[in-house]
């Protein structure tokens, strides 16, 4: 009989508790922005305030990070995610330990289907996915939120009542130590998928539950498998079921088997039974040792509104979806992405009250967009009748044999940066620009992603302007929000050296063109031949200040 064994469990950090200074005195005190949660999205807008200069509060009911128990949870960032990181300070740390990856197979029984570069036609820094436990990347938010040093981190700290004001937000707060009321300008809400917040004020979710059933085994092998993606649509080791496998930091590899839907969910967790799957999938003789081993059922949700006054919502607190394709984690990096950039200025004085209202626009489309993707993805790999499962069989024999077909074959399309639709603020909507690698006039190099995090304010190429206009637009632009650039010019304002890369990238490139790329890299307007007005205008409205004076 095989004996599994189970590798020393990961010692997470923990941060001590510290009494409030509410708990000293009777005044409530007034903070400009709380964020209740301190998982991937809580985080990374608590880090993305303090880059920008803004302090926050930010509470946790925990003093640890990831899920006691469980090793990992999310694994694949994406390349958007990474080069948020990048602004923060932090993608380094994550590269170093997590795993780049960026091609993959896809097998149907013992047959390739079809591979794939992720890498093809990406102009970034960044690569297309790494592969780090969730932990880690929690883990080396908060050390950077704590370098930062402007947010005010509480742990074992539980918010256990909200009321909605007409100015902001009232929070009951319990702690080791009692409990203490605050207030708030901006409230987030990050606190996940089960929300109590959500909860506590019936915000209906629209939560819906798939019967589909996986498991879980993170390894350690003795032998090292290929560093690649690596899934099955119907692996033959795993009775026609679905499987996916890659590798994590640590020489941890996640493997994911689709179980049976009447499976209990306990049996198959057993040591014994995850080892005899690996050995039917391995050899015999594989040798490993367990990381852990969990079920999963998904499920999704998805609010009507993402801002509620003076309360938003972001990550698994506002959406959640099925995990292919890597779209929950991301989705909510993103989400903080989005948000903090808009706080900052409004907070700031630089943007009205309606700019964040486009953080409901954007990404509940984003939201939306993901959801649809997902269960696509849930239905080709859990078809629910003899029709589906004729298709799925349709669409894989076709795709060994005719490039066309392999598109089709759909094991969860992997996380992109959502583009945003048209909206009054975004008259051409929103396109992310990836991180460009850019040179400075005299040679030395930079990135977009560099230049963005000097700041909070957005980004002006302007290609080859005359030195008239140039100099008129500094009289014209002086004390906004922009950092205006020349592509190219007669050195007037700070130039970049012109390339092809970039002026393909951006859909701009012609003399006198001028793009407007936001605070969060995405694209906010081109214009075909700029003048100093016709900025002014162009930056009021993508901040949502129409109604203010040229």
């Amino acid at each position: 009989m095989e004996t599994d064994t189970f590798a020393p469990a990961y010692e997470l950090p923990s941060w001590p508790f510290e009494p409030p200074p509410e708990l000293g005195g009777s005044a409530i005190r007034r903070h400009p922005i709380v964020i209740v949660g301190a998982g991937l999205a809580g985080l990374t807008l608590a880090c993305d305030l303090a880059q920008r200069g803004v302090r926050a509060v930010l509470l946790d009911e925990d003093d640890t990070v990831g899920v006691r128990g469980a090793s990992s949870r999310g694994i694949c960032y994406a390349q958007k995610s990474l080069e948020i990181f990048e602004r923060l300070g932090l993608y380094r740390r994550v590269a170093d330990k997590g795993i780049t990856w960026s091609f993959g197979r896809t097998f149907s029984g013992e047959t390739e289907v079809y591979s794939f570069n992720l890498q093809t036609g990406s102009v970034s820094a960044q690569p297309p996915f790494i592969n780090l436990q969730q932990f880690y990347i929690e883990w080396f938010l908060v050390d950077r939120i704590l370098e930062l040093g402007l947010t005010d981190v509480r742990w074992k700290n539980r918010a256990t009542h909200v009321e909605p004001l007409a100015d902001g937000v009232r929070l009951e707060i319990e702690t080791p130590a009692g409990a203490y009321t605050m207030e708030t300008d901006y409230l987030i809400d990050a606190s996940g998928a089960n929300s109590p917040i959500r909860t506590q004020l019936g915000i209906e979710g629209h939560a819906s539950r798939s019967t589909d059933r996986w498991c879980i085994s993170d390894v350690r092998f003795k032998k090292p498998l290929p560093v690649e993606r690596w899934t099955w649509v119907d692996a033959p080791f795993n009775d026609g079921r679905a499987v996916w496998q890659h590798l994590m930091a640590d020489g941890v590899w996640r493997i994911d088997y689709q179980m049976p839907e009447d499976c209990d969910t306990r049996q198959i967790s057993r040591p014994e039974v995850a080892g005899a799957r690996l050995r039917e999938q391995l050899g015999p003789d594989v040798e490993f040792e367990f990381v852990w081993i969990g079920p999963y059922g998904y499920r999704d949700h998805l609010l009507e509104r993402f801002r509620h006054g003076r309360l938003f919502f972001i990550g698994d607190s506002a959406h959640v979806v099925s995990p292919f394709g890597a779209r929950g984690g991301n989705t909510g990096i993103q989400d903080a992405g989005n948000l903090g950039w808009k706080l900052a200025l409004v907070l700031q004085g630089h943007a009205g009250d309606a700019l964040l209202d486009t953080y409901d626009a954007e990404r509940r489309a984003a939201a939306v967009q993901n959801l649809e993707v997902t269960s696509r993805s849930a239905r080709f790999l859990a078809p629910r009748s003899p029709a589906e499962h004729r298709l799925r069989r349709s669409v894989v024999a076709l795709a060994a044999r005719h490039p066309f077909a392999r598109a089709l074959v759909n094991t969860g399309r992997m996380s992109v940066a959502n583009d945003y639709p048209a909206a009054p603020h975004l008259p051409e909507g929103g396109r992310s620009v990836q991180n460009l690698p850019l040179r400075r006039a005299d040679g030395t190099a930079t990135t977009l992603m560099q230049l963005l995090a000097e700041g909070t304010q957005c980004l002006g190429l302007w290609f080859a302007p005359s030195p008239e206009q140039a100099r008129a637009a500094l009289d014209t632009l002086a004390a906004r929000p922009l950092r205006l650039l020349a592509v190219g010019g007669d050195g007037t304002l700070p130039t970049l050296q012109a390339d092809e890369t970039l002026s393909r990238h951006l859909g701009a490139g012609a003399p006198g063109s001028f793009v407007l790329v936001r605070p969060d890299a995405y694209r906010a307007a081109v214009l075909a031949n700029a003048t100093p007005a016709a900025i002014a205008t162009t930056l009021r409205t993508a901040l949502a200040r129409e109604g203010d004076r040229p």
